[in-house]
């Protein structure tokens, strides 16, 4: 019997990004799928196509631009791009995602070009599962899915955010190997309250304000019925979903399907990881540290829960972890003594401590050892601030986790200057290295990057029925193993972006050794369980497609 992907032939495999090779068709092939002719008679090696394409990326200076050719290449050439990506992740990966990501978003509807993953409105209620048969993916082993009302730190952008899950899936691949014709990108499209983008004569999206309480909770139920119907263990990534609706939409799907929200739960894993680091640096315990938050959304929580669940690993109880993290709002410390109400995710960290407007304040009331900063607020980690945690500490702790660039809230630069080259820092988006007082730091980014791939990989290898919480600290204490001593010295509290692959592939076999260990896998454990995670990484030199 012919394959189905055999009977593919001429403009329509050219055209089909997951069987296209371009220039490299080799003579057999261009005989046998009715290519000759219709390419350049010269047959190309694979190396020689990456060069080509390398050149004209960086012939152009804007970040924008380089992702509109390189998004161009993932249209049509699969395995090509992801070459791309691997072979140039320190250089690609903040194009294709943070910090330039941020700009595509911005610009979605005035730069599409390629139709991309499933698209899910409000006006489709009822019929979300003739959508999902429209996918032509015969198999999805995972899902990225946003509603758009929280893009990074640039807030609702509507359907404009499925540049998210698209640059998430990327990564999911180049870092993981997550085989691309398993990935499904989503945006559910439920209007924007973004009066800009209802303007935008371009704008994409329904044209209306967003839809909220039971229909919109009814028409995620419908979505994800739908997807587990098609695919029964694919594992779901909620992604920038606004804190009215991710924590709720979290609670209630976390212990019936295998997902998990990246915001909430990823950031919150690599965080943990920097902590760890740092601990390692000045030979503490977490459970010495006091940490001040400034930000009390979504991410902010997450993060403390999980160093909470850390400090209690250590020895400590929930009590007295709890007792030594502080959240900073947009109304001041949280605290007991607050007039405002305090919402129920808040009151966990809510003190005895005075009331405090302004981040110095609280600094100065608190005397933490550790501000971790996921605020959206750029430039919030003052000289000012900087100076008193320098004051109050040998070796500050400083994670300016917000991204874009611009919301970051303080500089590499800033951080060591202020600090005289003693704290110990991280950063959400990238910066380069910086000199003080004779040493050079390497900041690198306490980014999701480091952790979602291999977690979802682990998951997915698993076919695992859910994923507990307890998933990502196995994650974040992996990846605290593979930084070296090296790393540390030059202030580096993660491993260099160029063993992603392998940072991946470590975090994954411990996570799915987890998941196996407490029965939540579906599939029979390999006897090298190591080996079996990294022969199931997909390889764009050997991509053994499987589209049917």
């Amino acid at each position: 019997m012919t394959d189905k992907k055999d009977q593919l032939r001429g403009v329509d495999r050219l055209r089909n990004p997951w069987m296209n090779k371009g220039s490299t068709f080799t003579e057999e092939e261009r005989d046998k799928y009715g290519l000759r002719g219709l390419l350049p008679p010269r047959v190309c090696s694979f190396d020689e196509q990456v060069e080509r394409l390398t050149d004209i990326i960086g012939s152009y200076k804007a970040p924008i631009n380089k992702y509109q050719v390189l998004e161009g290449v993932h249209a049509s050439d699969e395995s090509l791009y992801f070459e791309l990506l691997v072979r140039n992740i320190d250089e690609y990966l903040p194009i294709v995602y943070t910090p330039t990501v941020g700009e595509a978003c911005q610009k979605f509807s005035h730069i599409f070009r390629y139709a991309r993953g499933l698209y899910v409105s409000a006006e489709d209620k009822g019929r979300v599962r003739q959508l999902v048969a429209n996918v032509p993916h015969q198999d999805v082993d995972i899902i990225v899915v946003t509603d758009g009302q929280r893009i990074l730190g640039l807030g609702d952008l509507g359907v404009n955010g499925m540049g998210i899950p698209i640059g998430k899936l990327a990564l999911y691949t180049a870092c993981a190997g997550v085989n691309p014709q398993k990935a499904l990108p989503v945006c559910i499209d439920v209007g924007t309250n973004n009066e800009e983008l209802l303007a935008d004569p371009l704008y994409m999206g329904l044209r209306q304000h967003r839809v909220t309480g039971p229909a919109y909770d009814e028409l995620i139920a419908e979505f994800v019925a739908a997807v587990r119907e098609r695919w029964p263990h694919v594992v779901i990534q909620f992604e920038d979903f606004h804190n009215s609706h991710a924590y709720d939409l979290l609670d209630y799907w976390k212990d019936r399907i295998p997902c998990f929200n990246d915001d909430i739960q990823g950031t919150a894993s690599v965080v943990v990881t920097g902590m760890f680091s740092a601990m390692r640096a000045l030979k503490q315990k977490l459970s010495d540290q006091r940490i001040l938050f400034l930000g009390a959304g979504s991410a902010a929580t997450g993060i403390a829960h999980l160093i909470a669940d850390a400090m209690v690993e250590e020895g400590d109880t929930r009590e007295e972890a709890l007792a030594r993290i502080r959240l900073f709002d947009s109304k001041g410390l949280v605290t007991k003594k607050r007039e405002a109400a305090i919402s129920s995710a808040k009151m966990p960290f809510a003190g005895e401590d005075e009331p405090a407007v302004s981040l110095l304040e609280a600094v100065k009331e608190v005397k933490p050892t550790a501000i971790i900063g996921v605020s959206a607020q750029g430039g919030a980690f003052t000289e000012e601030v900087l100076r008193e945690m320098a004051k109050l500490n040998d070796r500050p702790i400083i994670f300016a986790l917000s991204n874009p660039t611009s919301k970051a809230e303080c500089t590499a630069e800033e951080a060591y200057r202020y600090t005289d080259g003693r704290c110990l820092f991280a950063c959400g988006s990238p910066f380069k290295p910086v000199e003080i007082n004779s040493k050079t730091f390497v900041p690198r980014q306490g980014n999701n990057h480091y952790v979602f791939p291999g977690i979802g990989l682990g998951c997915i290898f698993t076919k695992c029925t859910r994923i507990p919480n307890e998933v990502f600290l196995v994650g974040a204490k992996t990846l605290a193993d593979l930084v070296s001593e090296a790393d540390l010295e030059r202030g580096s509290l993660y491993p260099p972006l160029t063993e992603v692959r392998s940072i991946a592939a470590e975090i994954g076999a411990a996570v799915a050794e987890y998941l196996f260990d407490k029965g939540l896998a579906t599939v029979e454990r390999p006897a090298d369980l190591k080996k079996a995670v990294r022969d199931f990484m997909w390889n764009p030199k050997n991509p053994h497609f499987i589209a049917e």
